[in-house]
């Protein structure tokens, strides 16, 4: 079932596709509020990168506030410990670690204005008003801050592609101002150009287009006031302009507002990549005529029924850590399409999609170990959706994306992750995605002469005279190719299949019997000296050091253990991995989260914990998974140990709370580990119900001494898709003891 509706029908549609089981006692059918354990305030501190502001599921508006600096710490806009706001944008990341967006920015105000000096800002100081969290809030499709140097509640809200503000402005003040900044540039990107036309007493409109780590940007909105505008000033820059249109860098509206008949002021804002008409159609699309309570209420049913997808029963803390991580592997990808299905793409023309919605905002190096998996899992036509945008992208751009986000290629990270996602995809559900393309698109990725591949195809490896993180691209090369392998065996195309599965070994290239590490060599052969294993080398690993890299053959667990020498040394090296003596302070700031070498806030470790498995030690397996669970996530802002990273970090969480994961993603299997909550039940598309059962559970019965599967007991520690697929119960017995 899709989970994005827009338009007016989208109450009917939702309580018409409410999952109620016949069975009243079922438990999906238990009446209780699942937003109200999400917590969005969760990652906005710490490591995390996440906003706290108002969006719906996979939704092309984040409408949230922004403290108005720069920085590490603002890659989202907002950050939990800051105390200012200087206005509430459109477009927001989820946990990346690159900064962007903030378009379209407003604040509501009342005169005289406060003014801070901001790194950045202007000479003047930067307009804002300090707040308190003691009077803000924040739900699923919901914000709420008091502005206190003016007094003025600000409600936000969303639709599909519009959020929706309310302003009560306080009884003292005459008029209210509302300022429309469309150069406001707090982040990594700069404004190319913009512009703002005053349409009529309750309508502006305009754009945005700026460049940053999407090169070519383009925001075009439309915006309708409540009430009329009494008077307004144009600036761009310290430039006044007389008339109804401003363009320039630095398009600024202050509107006045009489507030003799009402303090509350509605401004409701859609926004495209296309053009301004567009932005126009699609806040028509969405119903003219709906009030701020009606569009919270759609806002905030979405999101139940996103929710709803898993009914889990737990302690309050892991409910709320497991919902607020459904929340948050909701956020992305975001829709990128209007209601008339156009869109920027990454050629800079505009092109029609073909499919329901086109996509944007996939970060694959990150989201191809987990989140797509998930996605594949409980939601697989939507991920189906998703993967038509990446044939999309292939037929436009000519190759599969790395990274798109607004319509561009940004080529971040490294691999052809593309691929993986789209095998899983394809495996997993065979009638609806061609197979046939997806291979020949994949080979065109594998084949490439760019990003070090002329290197890996000629050599099997990519030398360090390449340049940085050439052991990274190598492993995860290698990786893309075992996917690639499987999709060509699965269409019967013996040749291919062959020749990626012996591409799929080239990771043992870099591994040195003699450290037992994976290093850098030069084309000669020769490994790279000095080596130290323990010390951050982007020179020659991406984000990570030679402890996280060295494990990074998901594909083949039992080939790297021969390689070390053997279950015995492959335990001993993944013990010495989790006890070494590691400060974080040694590694860069967006690399957190360790146990010993183990780094669970960057992607490239987290399937380690669950390596325990292949070499017999189970318990291992299930304590680590548990400490990660307890240690690195919990529900305060800082509840995050890394980057959310567009919910490959809440995606982990999400199934290994469930007690599996996906180690290899496109095998069709998942290891098991220590399940977190006390039961789960999983509604899947096909109609059946997949639960998941524990006995004893408790923070101390980490261990588990018994798995059944429909009351037989399960040999081994693989669950397959198939297993998950077919509906049943799967029971684990919960001990203190290993």
């Amino acid at each position: 079932m899709k989970q994005i509706w827009a338009g007016a029908l989208l109450l009917v549609v939702l309580s018409g596709c409410e999952h109620t089981p016949e069975d009243a006692s079922h438990p999906l059918a238990k009446e209780e509020d699942v937003i109200s354990y999400v917590d969005p305030f969760i990652g906005t501190d710490g490591k995390g990168k996440t906003f706290p502001g108002a969006t719906v599921p996979y939704g092309m508006v984040q409408l949230s506030p922004d403290n108005g600096r720069t920085g590490w710490d603002w890659i989202a806009g907002y950050f939990y410990p800051d105390n200012i706001i200087a206005g509430f944008s459109h477009t927001h990341l989820s946990g990346t670690g690159a900064g962007d967006l903030y378009d379209i920015s407003f604040m509501p105000l009342t005169k005289p204005y406060i003014r801070v000096e901001t790194e950045g800002g202007p000479d003047n100081g930067t307009i804002v008003s300090h707040f308190s969290h003691e009077q803000e809030s924040a739900s699923p499709g919901y914000y709420r801050v008091t502005l206190q140097d003016y007094n003025i509640d600000v409600a936000l809200t969303a639709g599909l592609r519009s959020g929706f503000q309310r302003y009560r402005f306080p009884e003292t003040a005459n008029e209210g101002y509302v300022r429309v900044n469309l150069g406001y540039s707090r982040n990594w990107d700069s404004t190319l150009d913009t512009q703002l036309t005053v349409e009529d007493d309750y309508t502006i409109s305009g754009y945005r287009k700026s460049t940053g780590w999407a090169t070519d940007q383009r925001v075009y909105f439309y915006t309708r006031f409540s009430q009329p505008i009494a008077s307004y000033i144009l600036e761009n820059g310290s430039q006044s302009i007389n008339g109804p249109t401003a363009t320039g860098k630095q398009v600024l509206l202050e509107a006045a507002f009489n507030l003799s008949k009402s303090r509350v002021i509605t401004a409701r804002t859609a926004i495209s990549s296309v053009s301004v008409e567009n932005a126009k159609a699609n806040l028509k699309s969405e119903g003219n005529d709906k009030t701020f309570d009606m569009v919270r209420a759609e806002a905030e049913s979405a999101w139940r029924e996103e929710l709803s997808r898993v009914h889990v029963e737990a302690s309050e803390e892991t409910k709320t850590q497991f919902y607020t991580a459904m929340y948050h592997a909701a956020l992305a990808p975001r829709v990128y399409s209007d209601a008339n299905k156009q869109y920027k793409g990454p050629d800079g023309n505009i092109h029609t999609t073909a499919a329901e919605y086109r996509y944007d905002f996939f970060s694959l190096w990150d989201t191809f170990r987990a989140l797509h998996p998930w996605k594949t899992l409980v939601s697989p036509s939507q991920n189906e959706e998703m993967m038509k945008t990446l044939l999309e992208h292939y037929d436009v751009f000519g190759r599969l994306p790395v990274w798109i986000f607004q319509g561009n290629e940004t080529d971040m990270m490294m691999g052809y992750h593309s691929v993986p996602v789209l095998v899983d995809a394809y495996l997993k559900n065979r009638d609806g995605l061609p197979g046939d393309i997806i291979l020949n698109a994949a080979i065109e990725s594998a084949t490439q002469t760019a990003f070090g591949l002329d290197d890996y195809q000629r050599l099997g490896y990519v030398p360090y005279e390449y340049g940085g993180w050439n052991v990274s691209l190598t492993m995860e090369y290698a990786y893309d190719d075992w996917a690639i392998a499987q999709l060509a065996k699965s269409l019967g195309k013996q040749d291919i299949y062959e020749t990626y599965l012996l591409r799929s070994q080239n990771y043992r290239h870099h591994f040195d019997a003699q450290t037992g590490f994976m290093r850098a060599k030069s084309h000669q052969g020769d490994f790279r000296e000095p080596f130290n294993p323990d010390a951050y080398h982007p020179e020659d690993y991406c984000e990570a050091n030679a402890w996280q890299y060295t494990f990074f053959v998901p594909h083949d667990v039992h080939g790297l253990i021969r390689l070390m020498g053997g279950e015995t040394s492959f335990a001993e090296k993944l013990d010495a991995m989790f006890n070494a003596q590691q400060d974080e302070s040694d590694f860069p700031e967006w690399i957190s989260g360790t146990i010993g070498q183990y780094v669970h806030g960057n992607e490239p470790s987290h399937h380690v914990p669950y390596l325990y498995q292949f070499v017999g030690q189970s318990h291992k397996t299930q304590q680590i998974v548990r400490q990660v669970m307890r240690d690195l996530y919990h529900t305060n802002p800082d509840g995050l140990a890394g980057n959310e990273d567009a919910g490959q970090m809440s995606a982990w969480y999400l199934f290994s709370a469930l007690g599996f994961y996906p180690v290899d993603p496109v095998a069709g299997e998942y290891v098991l580990g220590s399940p977190a909550v006390v039961s789960a039940d999983m509604q899947l598309e096909n109609g059946k119900v997949f639960s998941i059962r524990t006995k004893n559970q408790s923070d101390e019965n980490v261990y588990v001494s018994n798995v059944t599967l429909n009351g037989q007991p399960l040999n081994g520690f693989i669950l397959t898709h198939d297993d998950v697929m077919a509906g049943g119960v799967l029971e684990f017995t919960m001990s203190d003891q290993p």
